[in-house]
């Protein structure tokens, strides 16, 4: 039984290899990802719930768009305010896009509807975040569109709702050319195997045709610590360990949206 002492150790060289294999990587494994031939930028959208899902969840795909010069914009479609903190949690949310390096300013917008309010008993009206979507399409010319999947990565339903909010708006603008992708949500061993997931994403995304996902890599992980750590409000112990240990923090599997 000698060997179960060696697991510890096979695991921690699993996860250097894997940091060491993902510091020297490009940051996308497939370049066919928002690429229309012409080398001409995107107007993007990136669509998430509460400040900080960007940084939590997304920082891998904010930094490869910015990274390739697209027109990255971000919508938010709450303050935040479950414990009353909505305003201090908006400022925080713009320091951790510049830290991402998401810039101008007005790039970025936080919305307070009275109908879209944080919490996990609140449930958000998909017209109603179809409706205030589309105007944010309309007003940045966006031509592609990111967001959660359909479990939102945590479950959390106001994540599942900005997911079916902007399947709604797809399903309901047949005649406007939009390219969405959605965020795979992962089981909870790849959830926290840090940059082990580099090996199982991509391994996982050779069965899909190569037009429809898409591995995101994050060469620059500190990038993301530091942008949550802007959220102070919610910087606390678990939150800290998240980022260490989240394979978000290291990689983003990206799938089209069907519609």
């Amino acid at each position: 039984m000698a060997w179960i002492s060696l697991i510890p150790l096979a695991l921690i060289s699993l996860w250097g290899l894997s940091l060491w294999r993902l510091l020297c990587s490009s940051s996308s494994s497939r370049s066919v990802f928002l690429s229309n031939g012409s080398g001409k930028r995107r107007n993007v959208l990136l669509v998430v719930a509460h400040p900080d899902d960007e940084s939590m969840f997304f920082a891998p795909t904010i930094l490869f768009l910015v990274s390739k010069g697209h027109n990255l914009h971000i919508l938010c479609m709450s303050l935040g305010n479950a414990d009353g903190m909505g305003n201090i949690r908006k400022e925080e949310f713009y320091r951790a896009c510049a830290v991402l390096k998401v810039v101008p300013l007005e790039h970025i917008k936080v919305l307070d509807h009275p109908n879209l309010q944080d919490g996990f008993d609140k449930k958000w009206d998909h017209q109603l975040l179809a409706g205030l979507i589309e105007d944010q399409i309309k007003m940045w010319d966006i031509d592609s569109v990111i967001t959660f999947d359909n479990f939102g990565v945590s479950g959390h339903p106001n994540h599942r709702d900005v997911h079916h909010g902007i399947c709604k708006l797809l399903h309901g603008n047949s005649q406007r050319k939009i390219e969405a992708w959605e965020l795979v949500s992962v089981n909870i061993f790849r959830k926290y195997s840090g940059p082990v997931d580099i090996w199982l994403s991509t391994l996982l995304s050779l069965s899909y045709d190569k037009q429809h996902i898409c591995c995101l890599r994050n060469s620059n992980p500190r990038r993301s610590y530091d942008a949550m750590a802007q959220h102070e409000s919610q910087w606390v112990w678990f939150r800290k360990l998240f980022i260490l240990l989240s394979s978000y923090t290291y990689i983003n599997m990206l799938r089209k949206v069907k519609i």
